[in-house]
């Protein structure tokens, strides 16, 4: 961990950064927060039109559901002295034909480490979807459902989610050990990191 000078110059540049720009159609738009005292860092997909508009990470249903899922309340979860957020692409990526599109791939090679770096090494980091996964979990041919049923082996330094998004209403429906088993140990392993 380094000094928070260092990581608000990173910021600094990560938010001005414009590698996508004529790929975006809606424009560069880096959405992320850090603060070098923060021990949760949840990495997820992008941020999708209504964050974009808003500049609020999480700001809409899918938000609500991770807040719940971790058992945090909206100050706690914004606050970037108790969580960051570094999703897999800051920038908006634009719709396709059944959602938004994928991150860009330039933006977790150029942006993460250099962030990261910065960030406590005793974490939890909420791996949240199949492009985190396949980053961060280094067996990349398990498929997101399968990793997310390993959730007792990777707890207490990580954990592996499925996007909160209500389009994935019938994964969950499917899969109900998620919110009766493994939503109460992230909370409990979340109150645990904030206690300290």
């Amino acid at each position: 961990m380094t000094t928070g000078g260092a990581l608000s110059l990173v910021l600094q540049q990560a938010r001005a950064c414009r590698v996508c720009e004529q790929h975006l159609p809606e424009g560069p738009r880096p959405i992320l927060v850090a603060s070098e005292t923060a021990r949760i860092v949840i990495i997820g997909h992008a941020p999708g039109r209504r964050v974009h508009e808003s500049g609020v990470p999480w700001d809409d249903p899918s938000g609500v559901r991770l807040r719940e899922w971790l058992g945090l309340g909206e100050e706690q979860f914004y606050d970037p002295a108790v969580v960051a957020i570094v999703p897999m692409g800051f920038c908006y990526p634009g719709t396709g034909s059944s959602g938004d599109l994928p991150p860009r791939p330039e933006c977790a090679p150029l942006w993460h480490e250099r962030v990261l770096q910065h960030l406590p090494e005793e974490r939890l980091t909420v791996i949240i979807g199949a492009h985190a996964m396949a980053r961060y979990v280094e067996s990349p041919a398990r498929t997101l459902t399968a990793e997310v049923a390993r959730w007792a082996d990777q707890l207490p330094s990580r954990i592996v989610m499925p996007h909160p998004s209500p389009r994935n209403n019938r994964w969950l429906a499917k899969n109900r050990w998620f919110e009766t088993d493994v939503v109460p140990a992230i909370r409990r392993r979340v109150e645990q990191v904030i206690a300290g």
